[in-house]
C-alpha cells in the first residue's frame, strides 16, 4: 500500500509541475492526424520560443486518404502543404500553467490562413494536442478540384512533445 501511496504522489507532483509554454527558448514538436472534407493525412509541427507569450514554427503535412475527382487521384504536390507560423501563446496570460492556448497565423505553400490550437500537457515532456485552421486568402481566386484539399477547414489532433 505504501508503494501505490507513494508512486501516486510523485505522479501528482509531476503532473502539477508540468508547464505548457516555457517562453524564449521552449521548443514544442508536435505530431498528428488531420481530418478534412475529401480526405485525411499526418502533419508535423515545430514551434520555437521567441518571448514570453510569442513563438514562430514549422509545419509539414501529407494527405493520406485522399478522394478522386472527377476519376482522377491526387498527385504529390496535390497532398502536400508545408507552412510557417507565428503564435501567441495565451497560458500566462490567462493564467493556466498546463493548458496552452495559442492562436496564430501561418503563411503556407497554398494559402495564408489563421489557426486556433490548445496543448495540454500532462508532464514537463508530453502532452495532447488539437488545432484547426482556415485559409484567410487563397493564391487563387477561385479553386477548384485538387486545390480545395489544401484550402478548407482542418482539423488535427496528436501528440505533442517539449524538447
Amino acid at each position: 500500500m505504501k508503494k501505490i501511496i507513494v508512486v501516486a504522489a510523485l505522479f501528482a507532483a509531476n503532473f502539477l509541475s508540468a508547464q505548457a509554454f516555457n517562453g524564449k527558448g521552449d521548443t514544442k514538436l508536435q505530431i498528428g492526424a488531420t481530418l478534412q472534407d475529401g480526405g485525411s493525412g499526418i502533419a508535423g509541427t515545430v514551434d520555437f520560443g521567441l518571448g514570453d507569450n510569442l513563438s514562430f514554427g514549422f509545419q509539414a503535412g501529407y494527405m493520406l486518404g485522399a478522394d478522386e475527382i472527377l476519376g482522377e487521384k491526387a498527385d504529390f504536390v496535390d497532398r502536400v502543404d508545408a507552412k510557417v507560423r507565428l503564435n501567441a501563446n495565451l497560458s500566462d496570460v490567462i493564467g493556466l500553467e498546463q493548458l496552452d492556448v495559442y492562436p496564430g497565423l501561418n503563411l503556407g505553400i497554398h494559402n495564408f490562413g489563421a489557426h486556433l490550437g490548445f496543448r495540454y500537457f500532462f508532464t514537463d515532456g508530453f502532452g495532447l494536442y488539437t488545432e484547426s485552421s482556415i485559409p484567410i486568402a487563397t493564391y487563387k481566386s477561385s479553386p477548384e478540384g485538387f486545390d480545395k484539399y489544401n484550402n478548407q477547414f482542418i482539423w488535427q489532433i496528436g501528440a505533442s512533445f517539449n524538447l
